[in-house]
């Protein structure tokens, strides 16, 4: 079976569908436009044959594929994010395929200076002969995470047209807002119905992830005092200087995103916005271990609070909220989901690997939320920036893995009562964010 030109029709198709999210939105999904996205998928899945086709409220697409066979086994589901991520420009994605890749320089038409080779981006090394998708030069492509969009919706549709394919029953789900860390919705384990999951959110080919970050967020909040400038002395306090010693009071050379790597976690302020009288500062926190993450935390309170004795005048409050955990905690007590896809990978030839991931998914929230759920290789590069690009043979690769695990799970019959296993992760760390 071969799933190259479907893939690639499904993935152009996407990928022009501007769907970023918003974290400024209190909506759900955060952006409108990405049910332009959704609700296209809805029709695709009716039109492949899928049944229970859904939209929640809160902006997930749900659809099942029956079993084909009577089986004991969980329920298993899969699933892909449809927005695209708010740190660079996704309005009027013109993807590119370029067939045959010849392992040279890739150069973009929008963007003369814009180059991708080897150099910069090493796995495209492993890529000659594959068609690569950029995009033009002045946008992201948006592989992430059309990528599992595609992967998921080739997959159901072979499926549904194979019913002598032996599986159990299927859950498809696409969730909006990944990117902002809100795309596992409450009711989201309720509606999905599904025993595991998992994401199609992963990166180079034979990834299989099971360990990420755990995630908090900080928003500092400065309130200083406003007076007119030429009446100041002794009265104006300015709220910028309050953040600016805040940023310069916390670790530079260390504990930031350029100077770390590896199981290292880090600090990272990525907005300020405000005036002299008041200023918001967000900061996103990240470590592998929750002592880790907690001593982020901490230092940034103690930096507030150090700043605040400084000017009493001043209002400074810092509100910690978590974002996620570390799916490891929970699928190391039970690795069934990892053993199973690495079993897939190793009946269709492709080396597999589990490296610690530099950041999170969706499948993160929902194992912590008791469906265990590990990430899936999908093949995209570069993620969030003008230089992003995914194999279409990788993409392939990533759907007759979903294919061939529902096959594995379906002979499952002793899931419920498999005893618990763990493996030791495995060496090297992958620096990527869903």
């Amino acid at each position: 079976m071969t799933f190259n030109s479907e893939l690639e029709e499904r993935f152009e198709r996407y990928a022009r569908i501007d769907s970023q999210s918003d974290e400024k939105s209190s909506t759900s999904p955060s952006t409108a436009i990405q049910y332009d996205l959704l609700n296209l998928l809805v029709s695709e899945l009716k039109e492949i044959g899928a049944s229970d086709v859904t939209l929640t409220d809160y902006g997930a697409a749900l659809a099942t594929i029956p079993a084909t066979v009577e089986t004991d086994a969980p329920t298993i589901a899969y699933l892909a994010h449809v927005d695209t991520a708010p740190a660079f420009n996704a309005t009027g994605v013109k993807p590119i395929l370029h067939r045959n890749y010849d392992g040279g320089a890739l150069t973009f038409p929008d963007d003369a200076e814009l180059v991708l080779s080897p150099e910069n981006s090493p796995y495209l090394a492993k890529k000659v002969g594959d068609d690569i998708f950029t995009a033009s030069g002045t946008t992201l492509l948006g592989a992430d995470d059309k990528a599992g969009v595609a992967i998921i919706m080739a997959a159901a549709k072979h499926l549904l047209e194979n019913p002598n394919i032996p599986h159990g029953k299927i859950r498809i789900c696409f969730t909006p807002d990944e990117e902002i860390g809100r795309g596992v919705h409450a009711d989201l384990p309720r509606d999905l119905k599904a025993d595991i999951a998992y994401t199609l959110d992963g990166g180079p080919l034979g990834e299989i992830v099971y360990e990420t970050f755990s995630a908090d967020k900080a928003d500092v909040h400065i309130q200083g005092v406003s007076i007119h400038p030429g009446q100041a002395k002794d009265k104006l306090v300015n709220a910028l200087h309050l953040a600016a010693k805040i940023t310069d009071t916390l670790p530079h050379v260390t504990n930031t995103p350029e100077t770390t790597d590896g199981r290292q976690g880090f600090i990272h302020l990525y907005m300020v916005k405000g005036t002299a009288a008041d200023v918001h500062m967000l900061f996103i926190l990240r470590d592998f271990e929750r002592e880790g993450l907690k001593a982020q935390g901490d230092l940034i309170a103690k930096v507030c609070e150090t700043i605040q004795a400084t000017e009493p005048r001043a209002h400074i409050t810092c509100a910690i909220t978590n974002q996620y955990s570390n799916m490891r905690y929970w699928l190391e007590n039970d690795m069934r989901p990892v053993e199973l896809a690495r079993q897939a990978c190793d009946a269709l030839g492709i080396e597999h690997f589990s490296p610690p991931t530099r950041g999170g998914t969706d499948g993160s929230r929902l194992t912590e939320m008791g469906v265990p759920t590990p990430n899936l290789f999908t093949g995209m590069q570069n993620i969030h920036g003008p230089l992003e690009f995914v194999s279409v043979q990788d993409m392939a690769h990533a759907t007759e893995m979903c294919i061939k695990l529902a096959e594995l799970w379906s002979r499952a019959h002793d899931a419920e009562h498999h005893e618990p296993t763990s493996k030791p992760i495995e060496e090297g760390v992958v620096d990527w964010v869903g």
